[in-house]
């Protein structure tokens, strides 16, 4: 409890300094004082009496009698100089901190990021071959935060779970097209999140989209890639910059 304003300088510390000793009664010191007292001054182990053995203004330490180059000496500050109103390095642990205190205002920019990250595209169109599951070839990056999109192959290399999403564009003009689009994780395919959709036979050609999205757990080894598979009966065609795969870390699950 306190009468009037709650004193500023919060946090005490005591500070040592040690002196390079010549043969010499001056000393300067680190941090002023207000005299002797102040400090607890050392020589080869022993204490020295204040106002005896030295004195001490502000800055300026004067022994009564000089020291020798080969002499330990050190001091210690007792008195208010030393203080501040800043906690000491490593003293303020989770269990200081009240729940929910920290705001996204105190974090400094990219503190909390959803990355790594990447987007790309096929810059040209890629033919599929009739019921083989093939991968789908995305070789132009929009944005690739860490370099952890390489050869179609997302390698984030850090834990956590990933939002991946990823579409297709078949320019079909053969009907009767079952398409399906599926996440393989470190060479195998996903059970799930995976899409199939099968097209109704119609009277002329179609553009026909397939998109995908999910959530997958990926440990820092692990890597995801694209594939998809249709039936048509001959090759089809995966139309260039509509072809897209992408994904980024989920911040907190």
């Amino acid at each position: 409890m306190y009468l009037g304003n709650q004193p500023a300088l919060s946090y005490t510390s005591f500070a040592k300094q040690d002196f390079s000793t010549s043969a010499t009664t001056s000393y300067s010191l680190d941090h002023p004082v207000a005299n002797a007292n102040e400090l607890a001054l050392f020589i080869n182990f022993v204490r020295q009496e204040p106002t005896t053995a030295y004195s001490a203004s502000g800055t300026s330490l004067t022994l009564t009698s000089a020291t020798a180059s080969s002499d330990d000496m050190y001091c210690v500050y007792l008195g208010k100089a030393v203080q501040t109103v800043n906690p000491p390095n490593a003293s303020v642990g989770t269990s200081q901190l009240v729940d929910g205190a920290v705001t996204s205002a105190k974090l400094a920019s990219g503190a909390v990021a959803n990355t790594p990250a990447f987007l790309a595209y096929n810059a040209s169109n890629q033919t599929i071959s009739n019921n083989t599951w093939t991968k789908v070839v995305a070789d132009t990056e929009v944005f690739d935060s860490d370099g952890k999109f390489a050869s179609n192959r997302f390698t984030p290399t850090v834990n956590g779970k990933y939002y991946i999403f990823g579409s297709v564009l078949f320019d079909d003009g053969d009907h009767n097209n079952e398409i399906e689009l599926q996440f393989y994780k470190n060479g195998s395919a996903t059970t799930n999140p995976r899409m199939y959709q099968e097209e109704i036979p119609h009277g002329g050609s179609m553009d026909y989209t397939l998109r995908l999205s999910g959530i997958i757990n990926l440990d820092s080894d692990d890597y995801v890639e694209l594939f998809v598979k249709h039936n048509v009966g001959s090759d089809q065609v995966l139309v260039d910059d509509y072809t897209n795969f992408g994904g980024y870390k989920i911040i907190g699950a």
